[in-house]
């Protein structure tokens, strides 16, 4: 475990302002542009973790950028990327102590700077999560009404646009009804943005599934390009990767039951097993992960990136 900690990047240093989100470093370049790199940290129920997966970044990156430009290509909406090379970054951006090229290399994400919409688009193709327990307790999730009788797992009659307001660093997301997320953000870029993330994970979620994937469900981001503030908004942040997906097996799907998965599910289920023994409660710091969850996880990354990518 020490030597892959050691080969792990948990953080990045740039010059120029900073954010620091749970997995990734966001830096203001110049010229309206934004660099993303992608570390090796992983959140789970909210809380950055002690433990990193090494090569996770990497591995994030790549498939973000398999599908931001796979949404492009087919006239689903524009992305905020512009590349993924680290040899884009500026000179400017180095000095003494920044993290080198090198260590950058395939874990940025160069892409136009945005004012970020603070909604999350989560759209649900299946019955799981948050989404199952609401389900369970009142026969809908967030607002929208479904039919009696669903067992956990279970595909929807259609896909479901649930949205959840962006919590402040630290915090906890919330998942809202439309009504309420209309009134953050109106009623026509509401419609845009259901219509829109919709659109996408339908066609994204038939790709994965002849590549032997089932996307569950997903959320997306979209900002405000900075250089176009009357425009449309554009995706933004990463898109259809395990950390912002729930990836399942197909060949192994079995409505009914928690599913096996390709992505940081299989971390939470470590960690719930902590929580039901009283040993965590979901609260910052979290728990050391032990080497066969780190080894795991990083192997189910790994898979859902040959499958999809390859």
């Amino acid at each position: 475990m020490t030597d892959r900690f050691n080969k792990a990047l948990t953080r990045s240093d740039l010059r120029g302002e900073r954010r620091t989100g749970k997995v990734r470093d966001v830096y203001a370049l110049p010229g309206g542009r934004t660099a993303l790199v992608a570390t090796d940290r992983l959140s789970a129920f909210d809380v950055v973790l002690p433990t990193p997966i090494p090569g996770k970044g990497r591995l994030l990156t790549s498939i973000a950028e398999f599908w931001l430009r796979w949404i492009e290509s087919r006239g689903l909406c524009r992305t905020h990327l512009i590349s993924t090379d680290a040899a884009d970054l500026p000179d400017s951006a180095f000095g003494p102590g920044s993290t080198p090229r090198e260590r950058l290399a395939g874990r940025v994400t160069i892409g136009r700077s945005c004012r970020v919409i603070p909604i999350e688009c989560v759209i649900r193709g299946y019955l799981e999560g948050t989404g199952w327990a609401d389900y369970q307790q009142c026969g809908s999730v967030c607002g929208v009404r479904l039919p009696e009788g669903l067992r956990r797992a279970d595909r929807l009659p259609e896909p479901i646009f649930t949205p959840a307001s962006k919590a402040a660093e630290g915090e906890h997301d919330e998942n809202i009804d439309v009504d309420r997320a209309a009134r953050i953000i109106g009623v026509d870029r509401l419609a845009w943005l259901e219509r829109v993330s919709l659109a996408i994970y339908s066609e994204a979620a038939a790709y994965a599934l002849d590549r032997g994937i089932i996307i569950a469900d997903t959320k997306f981001e979209f900002g405000i390009p900075i250089d176009d503030p009357e425009g449309e908004p554009v995706l933004i942040d990463e898109a259809l990767t395990p950390d912002s997906s729930r990836f399942w097996p197909a060949d192994r799907y079995e409505p009914g039951r928690a599913q096996p998965s390709f992505d940081k599910q299989y971390v939470r289920e470590h960690l719930q097993t902590l929580i039901d023994r009283g040993l965590w409660d979901r609260r910052p710091p979290g728990p050391t992960l032990p080497e066969d969850v780190v080894a795991g996880t990083l192997e189910r990354y790994r898979r859902s990136a040959e499958l999809l990518t390859g």
